[in-house]
C-alpha cells in the first residue's frame, strides 16, 4: 500500500519510499523462493512419490517425504498383533491353465514303455496296452528359425506346335514379387525385423547380436536398409487411411520428441517431433514425422478436415482452421496436482477445491461410460454444466502470485476455457485426450531403446511402420501377420495402386487372411 507522503518532510517521505521499494523486492523474492520450493518438491515427488493422480495420492501431506514419521503418526493406530477389520471384497478368480493356453496348438505326447519292459514281471508274458493317464501340460517355445528358400521358375513348351511348325511355344512360371529387388530379405524377415524394432523395442544392434549368436551374419545397416526400402510400400495405404481419418468427426492429436542425428540444415543435437493423429470410431492411428513442432504440421495433415480436434493445451493447435478445438481435462487436473507442494492452508484449499471439482466430473463420466452419445449429452447439460460453472467461478474468486504453481494451474485452465467447455457440445467427446496419449506411448517406449533415428528417411519409415502396426493392434490384428500380409501383397500392386486395390488390404477388411488376426 502506497502512503500519501505529500505533507511529510522530504527525508521521511524518501525513507518511506525506500521501505516500499524494499517491500516490493522482498515480495518478489518470496514468490521466487516459493516457486523454487515448488519445483524442488515436485522433483522430489517425481523421483520418490506416487505417479498416480488419484485423490489419495495427491494430498499435500503425502508428498512430505522427509517428515513421513510426523505426518503418518497416529496415536490410535493398533499395536502389532491386534486384528484390524477390513472391508470385504470379491477377489477376481485366477484363470485356469486351459484358459491361459486357449487358442494355442496342442500336441499330444504319449509316454510308452520300452518294448523290452512290456513283459509281465510275474509270468513273463507280453503285456497289452489298456489306456493312458494324463500327467501334465507344458508350454513349449521354439526359437526363431532361419533358412534359405531358392526359387526356380519352371519352363513349359508345346510339343504339338514344335512338331507342326518346328518352333516351340514356351512359357515360364512367375516367381513371387520380391519385397525388394536384389535383396535376400523375404517378407517374413522384414516383418520380423520391423516388429522387433518398433513393437518389442529391440534396436537393430541388439538384433544383430542375436542373429550372430544363431550363426547368421545380419548387420544392422543391412536391416536398416530393409526397413527404409520396404516401408515405402506402406505409403499408398497410409494415404488411404488418412482419407478415412479426415472423414471422421473427431480426431485426437498429440506429439512427442524424436532425436534425428543427420538432417540437412539442422544440428545433430536439435530435437524433432513425431506427431500422432487418431480417431475412435474408425480405429486409426497415423504417425507423422516432422523436424518442426509448429502447428502447420497438424494443419497440413488435417487439411480438409472439419470437426472436433481434441488436444492438450499446446498453443500450436490453435492455428487449425474449420475445426472445433476440444481441451483435455486430464492435463488441467495435472496442473492442480503440481500445486500440492506448498503446504499453506490458503493455497492448498484453492487447489484442492479445483482438483475436487475435476474429480467429480470424472466420476460422473465414469458412471455414464455405457450410455449412448445422446444420453451422455443430456446428462452433461443437467449435471456436468453446473460443475463447470462452479469451477470457473472458483478460478475467478482468487488471485495467485505470478510464477507460482497455483498461478500456472489457474492460467492453464482460463486460457483454454472455451476448449475445456467444448465437451458439452457432443456426447461422443471425451473429457480427456487419452486416446492420443495412449497411441503415442508405444513410440515413447520404443524410443527409450533405440534412442534416436539416424536420418530423416529412417524417421519417416518409423512413422509408416508405427502407423501400420498400431492401427492393426487397434483393430484386433496380429502386427506381425498384418505386416507379412502387406509386404506380400503391396509389391504386387506396383508403385501407384488404385484405391479399389487397396481397400481389401485395410485393417478392418473382412477378407483378410486368418494369420492376420490374433489367435
Amino acid at each position: 500500500m502506497n502512503l500519501d507522503t505529500k505533507n511529510l518532510p522530504p527525508e521521511v517521505a524518501a525513507y518511506i519510499r525506500s521501505l516500499e521499494q524494499k517491500n516490493q523486492q522482498l515480495e518478489k523474492q518470496l514468490v521466487k523462493m516459493q516457486s523454487l520450493n515448488e519445483q524442488l518438491v515436485k522433483m522430489r515427488k517425481r523421483m520418490f512419490g506416487q505417479s498416480s493422480e488419484q485423490i489419495q495420492y495427491v494430498d499435500a501431506r503425502q508428498l512430505d517425504f522427509f517428515n513421513e514419521a510426523e505426518v503418518c503418526s497416529d496415536a490410535s493406530a493398533p499395536e502389532p498383533g491386534k486384528t484390524t477389520p477390513v472391508k470385504a471384497h470379491a477377489r477376481k478368480a485366477k484363470r485356469t491353465k486351459e484358459e491361459l493356453t486357449e487358442g494355442l496348438e496342442r500336441k499330444k505326447v504319449v509316454c510308452e514303455l520300452p518294448e523290452q519292459e512290456q513283459i509281465c514281471a510275474k509270468c513273463g508274458s507280453a503285456m497289452v496296452r489298456i489306456g493312458e493317464k494324463f500327467v501334465r501340460s507344458e508350454l513349449v517355445i521354439v526359437p526363431a528359425q532361419v533358412y534359405v528358400v531358392d526359387y526356380y521358375a519352371a519352363s513349359y513348351k508345346c510339343t504339338h506346335c514344335e512338331a507342326q511348325t518346328g518352333e516351340s511355344y514356351i512359357r515360364q512360371a512367375q516367381a513371387p514379387v520380391p519385397v525388394m529387388k536384389k535383396s535376400m530379405a523375404a517378407p517374413s524377415t522384414v516383418a520380423y525385423v520391423m516388429q522387433e524394432k518398433f513393437q518389442n523395442g529391440v534396436p537393430l544392434y541388439r538384433q544383430e547380436a542375436y542373429w550372430k549368436g544363431q550363426g547368421v551374419e545380419l548387420r544392422r545397416n543391412t536391416m536398416s536398409n530393409w526397413v527404409i526400402r520396404s516401408a515405402r510400400w506402406f505409403k499408398p495405404l497410409y494415404e488411404l487411411l488418412r482419407k478415412e481419418l479426415l472423414r471422421q468427426d473427431i480426431v485426437n492429436v498429440d506429439e512427442t520428441r524424436v532425436h534425428v542425428l543427420k538432417e540437412d540444415g539442422r544440428e545433430s543435437k536439435q530435437m524433432s517431433q513425431m506427431w500422432v493423429f487418431c480417431s475412435a470410431e474408425k480405429k486409426i492411428a497415423l504417425y507423422q514425422y516432422s523436424p518442426s513442432r509448429s502447428g502447420r504440421v497438424a494443419r497440413e495433415m488435417l487439411q480438409g478436415f472439419s470437426g472436433y480436434t481434441q488436444t492438450d493445451g499446446y498453443s500450436g493447435y490453435h492455428c487449425l482452421d474449420s475445426v472445433t478445438h476440444v481441451g483435455c481435462w486430464a492435463h488441467a487436473r495435472r496442473k492442480w496436482v503440481d500445486c500440492f507442494v506448498d503446504g499453506k492452508p490458503a493455497q492448498a484449499s484453492r487447489s484442492e477445491a479445483a482438483f475436487g471439482l475435476i474429480e467429480e466430473m470424472f466420476a460422473l463420466e465414469q458412471a455414464w461410460k455405457d450410455e449412448s452419445p445422446q444420453a451422455r449429452f443430456d446428462l452433461r447439460q443437467q449435471k456436468l454444466r453446473p460443475l463447470l460453472e462452479q469451477y470457473w467461478a472458483l478460478l475467478d474468486s482468487f488471485e495467485a502470485a505470478e510464477g507460482t504453481a497455483l498461478s500456472k494451474a489457474k492460467n492453464y485452465s482460463l486460457n483454454q476455457k472455451d476448449a475445456l467447455n467444448a465437451v458439452l457440445l457432443d456426447g461422443r467427446l471425451e473429457l480427456t485426450n487419452n486416446l492420443a496419449e495412449r497411441n503415442v506411448k508405444p513410440f515413447v517406449m520404443a524410443r527409450k531403446n533405440f534412442l534416436f533415428c539416424d536420418t530423416a528417411k529412417g524417421a519417416d519409415a518409423s512413422a509408416l511402420c508405427f502407423s501400420v502396426m498400431e492401427t492393426a493392434k487397434r483393430n484386433g490384428l496380429d502386427p506381425f501377420g498384418y505386416l507379412l500380409f502387406l509386404l506380400q501383397e503391396l509389391p504386387k500392386l506396383g508403385e501407384n495402386p488404385a484405391e479399389e486395390q487397396l481397400t481389401p488390404l485395410l485393417p478392418w477388411a473382412e477378407t483378410l487372411p486368418d494369420y492376420c488376426k490374433l489367435k
